[in-house]
């Protein structure tokens, strides 16, 4: 897959691959990318419940969250192929395994990119999730089910919000607290004044993800087309 490509050629590309594409399908592109964003993201630091890790990027392609920052310390983050249906294919996945501890490198380059991070996790200066305010692009960091989030990434965030319960029960899992805080955010997102959509290139960048994935040998087509521009 050849990513040097300027933004002219990515079009014509797209509209090449397209071709080979349904109108239906195609129509379904063109719908769900006008849901999508970065404004929102979540990060995932060492997941080992595959279930609970694949159900969460079921959330993420449900809720429009385009990109998952997946942190690999100690567990490799596993796909449940049963679980995901298919949902990975159309997100944007960034994994951080190339140390021990990768968690810092992670939180910091999203903090260049200017997210602030929220830890979704009890703290004594936690904020109710529905008085979480969205005035910068907001990263959501989850922890495994029972260690939680790590030292490194409490200490790196900049927020700490908490899901409102009423039960005996202190938490929910990872997956169900995922769905309830993009609900939540989501909604209160798209009724909002703020610029949360993908800009012309994100869209075409993902567009022609997307596209490749569907495409049988995309590559091949991709390479043959390439080489008459």
């Amino acid at each position: 897959m050849n990513t040097d490509l300027n933004f002219e050629t990515k079009e014509k590309l797209l509209h090449h691959l397209l071709s080979f594409i349904s109108d239906n399908k195609t129509g379904l592109f063109d719908r769900i990318i006008n849901d999508r964003t970065r404004y929102i993201t979540v990060v995932l630091e060492d997941i080992f419940q595959s279930q609970n890790a694949s159900a969460v990027l079921r959330t993420c392609d449900c809720f429009g969250i385009q990109d998952v920052h997946i942190i690999e310390n100690s567990n490799p983050y596993e796909i449940n192929p049963d679980v995901t249906l298919g949902s990975s294919k159309w997100l944007n996945l960034n994994k951080y395994n190339e140390k021990e501890q990768n968690t810092e490198a992670a939180l910091d380059a999203l903090k260049e990119k200017g997210y602030k991070l929220v830890a979704t996790t009890p703290h004594n200066n936690d904020v109710m999730l529905e008085d979480l305010p969205l005035d910068n692009k907001t990263a959501l960091l989850f922890g495994a089910e029972l260690p939680g989030l790590s030292e490194i990434a409490l200490n790196k965030a900049d927020a700490f919000v908490k899901i409102p319960m009423y039960g005996f029960t202190e938490s929910f899992n990872i997956s169900v607290s995922a769905a309830i805080v993009l609900h939540h955010l989501t909604e209160k997102l798209k009724k909002s004044d703020i610029k949360w959509h993908l800009d012309k290139e994100e869209t075409i960048d993902i567009k022609l993800d997307w596209a490749r994935n569907v495409v049988k040998r995309s590559d091949i087509i991709e390479k043959e087309f390439l080489k008459f521009l």
